[in-house]
């Protein structure tokens, strides 16, 4: 999808589409039909269609005569168009699933007016409109039920084609590459040199797939390049909406807002700077010293650092409409990106890795914000261990996962489901380190004198009793046990 469609582009479109013996299974002329029942139902047809022949959009064009592909114009207006009181491409979105992104165009042509609709391909699932999957066979729109052959088909293709290989801006000339990408940055991270000519500088980030060249010469810009190193993620439509939004709250309800701000740039060039503004909005206690007062921040940054950077690179890019948020409380802080983890929440802290977006990892290893070794939540326990803080939370909660850190808060003031999450992931930790937990080290993670073993005896006992860690070894002593979580 192209950052932004000029008047003589579509135009040039439209020419191009005249010239066409015939109309193709991704594009559609239509003269008056302006039923919306009958455009969703294009817009999943095209959408699938594209992505089985291989294009990153489709287009639905009004005021070209189907039979002559002659200019007849069209009396439709997207923009006039409603159903009830909603707007047509209201409408249309909600009931499309998942949401793609579409965009209609209204142009004058010799006089004559003309609508383009250009739609992306799908990704990842079949595009539904209204609970039915369609798809073009030839000229016609069918159920894509009905053809099981290109159903297979389809699902093959998504299992192939990755997100970040998905073209978010196309038909680009060399200097359009290079002012819509932060090219400096691109060679600065990856600790490259810059090389000192434009061709050079195209060829680099051809060669990590920022950008691909089409066989008419031109340029386009992957998903990868521009969520990575976009100048402005509001010049590719389909990615805007992931740019990362930050918002600080007064109090521990999301009632008044302090502060709201939203990303503008890719994830690799504005990683750094996104950290420093959470960490600038993050209260920080005053600690006393033998001489010299510090402030100490509330949560860890490396913490912070490995759960943004998780967000970003485990998101589910299919998920439209939405983008990562860093919420900031009084009392904690919370970080939601679109898409379910691969594994369950129980086991995010030793499972193996598995990336979601493999090049988008890779690229982010490379510059440093993530190691894909699967190691990043074991660091975050241990961090909020290390500070004695209450153990992180995680949780799904629709399409979307929520990763929670907390403020300290002494041990006596914890709900139940505190203390036996902070014993279940205290467990987990000591057992990817090839360890136990006992009452020696959960007294540790506590900062429980040794003379109160009784109480880590308890929170042992409330861990156990909830199934989230069992003894080791049933028939060890009481003062030798050892535990483990459930799963080991």
């Amino acid at each position: 999808m192209s950052p932004a469609r000029s008047d003589e582009y579509l135009e040039s479109l439209v020419r191009e589409f005249q010239k066409l013996p015939k109309e193709t299974p991704w594009l559609e002329f239509k003269h008056n039909n302006s039923d919306p029942q009958q455009i969703g139902e294009y817009i999943s047809a095209l959408a699938n269609t594209a992505a089985l022949c291989g294009k990153a959009n489709a287009y639905l064009v009004w005021g070209v005569e189907d039979s002559t592909h002659q200019l007849c114009g069209t009396e439709f207006s997207p923009s006039a168009t409603k159903i009830g009181n909603e707007e047509l491409e209201s409408w249309i979105l909600r009931t499309l699933s998942p949401k793609i992104h579409f965009t209609f165009y209204e142009l004058m042509i010799e006089g004559k007016h003309v609508v383009v609709l250009e739609i992306a391909r799908a990704f990842r699932h079949p595009v539904q409109f209204q609970g039915n999957e369609f798809v073009r066979v030839g000229t016609y729109k069918k159920r894509l039920r009905e053809f099981p052959e290109k159903q297979r088909e389809l699902w093959r293709i998504f299992d192939e084609v990755p997100f970040e290989s998905q073209i978010a801006a196309d038909e680009l000339s060399d200097d359009q590459v290079v002012t819509l990408l932060d090219y400096p940055a691109y060679f600065h991270l990856l600790h490259l040199p810059l090389p000192s000519d434009r061709q050079s500088i195209l060829a680099g980030m051809e060669s990590d797939a920022v950008i691909s060249q089409a066989l008419n010469g031109k340029w386009e810009i992957t998903n990868l390049g521009a969520i990575l190193f976009g100048r402005k993620l509001e010049e590719f439509p389909a990615l805007k909406r992931k740019a990362v939004r930050v918002i600080s709250y007064r109090g521990t309800q999301r009632v008044e807002t302090l502060r709201e701000r939203k990303g503008s740039k890719g994830y690799a060039i504005s990683f750094e700077g996104l950290i420093g503004y959470i960490n600038g909005l993050l209260p920080s206690n005053e600690v006393i010293g033998k001489a010299l007062r510090r402030s100490v921040p509330m949560y860890p940054e490396l913490a912070i650092r490995e759960l943004v950077a998780n967000a970003l690179i485990h998101q589910d890019f299919s998920i439209t409409g939405s983008g990562p948020m860093i919420e900031i409380f009084d009392d904690r802080l919370e970080i939601t990106n679109p898409g379910a983890p691969l594994v369950e929440t129980e086991r995010l802290l030793d499972t193996p890795p598995r990336s979601r977006n493999e090049a988008l990892a890779s690229v982010m290893r490379r510059i440093g914000v993530c190691e894909e070794r699967g190691s990043g939540i074991d660091k975050v326990v241990w961090q909020t261990e290390y500070y004695q803080l209450p153990a992180p939370y995680f949780e799904i909660a629709g399409e979307n996962m929520t990763a929670a850190l907390f403020a300290h808060k002494p041990l006596s003031k914890m709900a139940k489901t505190d203390r036996v999450r902070a014993c279940y992931l205290h467990a987990c930790l000591r057992f990817v380190g090839r360890d136990h937990m006992t009452n020696t080290s959960l007294r540790e993670r506590f900062g429980i004198a040794v003379q109160n073993s009784a109480l880590a005896s308890r929170l042992i006992k409330e861990a156990v009793e909830a199934k989230y860690i069992r003894p080791y070894d049933e028939a060890a002593g009481r003062k030798y046990m050892r535990y483990v979580p459930f799963w080991a």
